[in-house]
């Protein structure tokens, strides 16, 4: 029995009845889109007035979600924190300039999308197009931190972690004195995890206090009344032992609830729809999905496609069914390297594949599909003109036009054990095999993650629906097809050959009887 929340057990006029089981989502650096569509267009393009042609172009490639990543305010303090590191931008913008640095997109001031996007209107104007296209929108919460001049700096200092004049001398990279008119305000730690330095940008807030987590619920509920979905950054740092072990808070003394338990419940009262997305890491995605997320990134898969981990990626995908649904998964987003740079385009190719047809969520990253290379900061608003990749582009195509089929939504999945051919021949061991079913329609997916060839036969002796009948299986990514027994099949199994880093989605289609 599963021990995570059903999402589908929600009422009616929840979440379930809005959002698809196998969301296909699109994360758009939002500022570097805007200015990219005003130089191609040769006027300046803000959320309100993007053109039809670039919404349908979203809606061609079959998102059920486009994610707008850093559409909040930013504020002087964290563009001046950022112009500090402009020699570290060059790498990715050789010829950045002071005007290409609006500050990090994670250290927010306020949460009201900057004007020069298009302001709160533009974006109701945007979420209403995607809207008729059928696709939905999400924004980022960071709820470990905002800018050190957001107003709770001044208003509410008792958000905030607090040190002592001394801690600001003697840690001056830890802690701020926040401003006040009539001098130096409160001395308030900077944001940080208990892995790396703090982040000088930021204001660490504090996830025990009352008053935060009453604001947070008023914050996101605004964010709610904007968009269909939140990304919640760096989630599992909220969670009482982290929040506690971190920054050395007695365990004993902390909240009777834990943050989100607290938080989503009261978001859901006002926005019953509102989808809940977890940045997490440290193994702590159970934790976050019993208290009432959505998905959960998957960034322990991420981390063994990288690494080319075949055995550990089957035992990953042993996992409770329910888990899996809940997973949301990526080969690049704005925090990881570019595919092209950790795969290149042989390996990511199955890659793609395989986060795309598994259960659960799938999460696609702007230039992916054309192939760029360059990781952006999320500091600057500008990104260098790149080639694109063609051939990628051609397969990423017929890859997410496949995955909009209702089998991935509605159908049954099923992980498959493919079986050596002979007792000399290990190569079966290299492939990745599953099945999905609904009503009378099949596909059986094949990866191949290994820079070899690999061999197998595959039991589906289950299926006693192909008895009788002629089949055609036709791979949907290479659009080529052979035919087979129904009967043979059940006796002997499907045979496969499929070449190194590749994959196959073969789609079972009844074929006329030979004459």
């Amino acid at each position: 029995m599963s021990l995570l929340p059903d999402i589908r057990a929600r009422p009616a006029e929840t979440l379930s009845s809005v959002w698809p089981a196998h969301p296909l989502i699109y994360e758009i650096n939002t500022w570097v889109w805007l200015r990219r569509l005003s130089r191609k267009y040769q006027r300046q393009i803000t959320l309100a007035n993007v053109p039809a042609a670039e919404l349908a172009e979203l809606a061609a490639w079959g998102f059920d979600a486009v994610w707008l990543m850093g559409v909040w305010h930013r504020g002087k303090a964290t563009r001046h924190s950022a112009l500090n590191y402009l020699h570290e931008y060059r790498q990715a913008l050789p010829d950045v300039t002071d005007a290409d640095v609006p500050g990090s997109a994670y250290a927010i001031r306020d949460y009201q999308v900057e004007r020069e996007l298009g302001g709160r209107a533009g974006l109701a104007r945007f979420r209403e197009a995607l809207s008729d296209l059928g696709i939905k929108l999400i924004l980022d919460f960071v709820p470990n931190h905002v800018a050190t001049d957001h107003r709770w700096t001044r208003e509410h200092p008792e958000y905030f972690m607090r040190g002592a004049r001394s801690d600001l001398d003697a840690r001056p990279s830890d802690f701020f004195a926040a401003d006040k008119p009539a001098g130096k305000g409160a001395v308030i730690a900077r944001g940080r995890d208990p892995y790396f330095p703090a982040w000088i940008d930021t204001a660490q807030l504090d996830a025990f206090h009352p008053g935060l987590r009453g604001a947070a619920v008023d914050t996101l509920v605004n964010i709610g009344d904007q968009c269909d979905g939140v990304r919640c950054d760096m989630a599992m740092l909220m969670l009482n032992a982290v929040f506690a072990d971190t920054w050395n808070r007695d365990a004993d003394n902390s909240p009777s609830s834990d943050y989100w338990q607290a938080i989503i419940p009261a978001v859901r009262d006002r926005h019953p729809q509102m989808l809940f997305m977890a940045e997490v890491y440290w193994d702590l995605e159970h934790e976050l999905l019993r208290q009432g997320f959505d998905y959960t990134y998957d960034k322990r898969l991420y981390d063994r496609l990288a690494n080319g981990e075949i055995g550990a990626i089957k035992s990953h995908l042993a996992a409770d069914l329910d888990f899996l649904r809940a997973n949301i998964r990526f080969i690049e987003n704005h925090d990881e390297p570019r595919a092209m740079e950790i795969f290149g385009e042989d390996r990511q190719r199955p890659a793609a594949a395989l986060i795309c047809t598994l259960p659960g969520a799938a999460l696609l990253h702007q230039g992916q599909l054309s192939g760029r290379r360059i990781k952006l900061p999320v500091q600057i608003n500008r990104g260098a003109e790149e080639n694109s990749h063609p051939l990628l582009a051609r397969f990423y195509r017929r890859l997410l036009n496949e995955v909009r089929s209702e089998i991935y939504r509605a159908g049954r999945w099923q992980s498959r054990e493919p079986q050596a051919i002979h007792s000399h021949d290990s190569t079966h061991a290299e492939l990745i095999a599953y099945t999905w079913q609904h009503d009378e329609t099949a596909r059986l997916v094949i990866i191949n993650l290994s820079g070899e060839w690999s061999r197998a036969w595959l039991d589906l002796s289950d299926w006693r629906w192909l008895a009788g009948r002629r089949w055609r299986l036709c791979d949907l990514l290479r659009e080529s097809f052979v035919f087979q027994d129904g009967d043979s099949i059940l006796r002997e199994g499907v045979l496969l050959e499929v070449p190194p880093h590749s994959a196959q989605i073969l789609r079972f289609d009844q074929a006329a009887p030979d004459l």
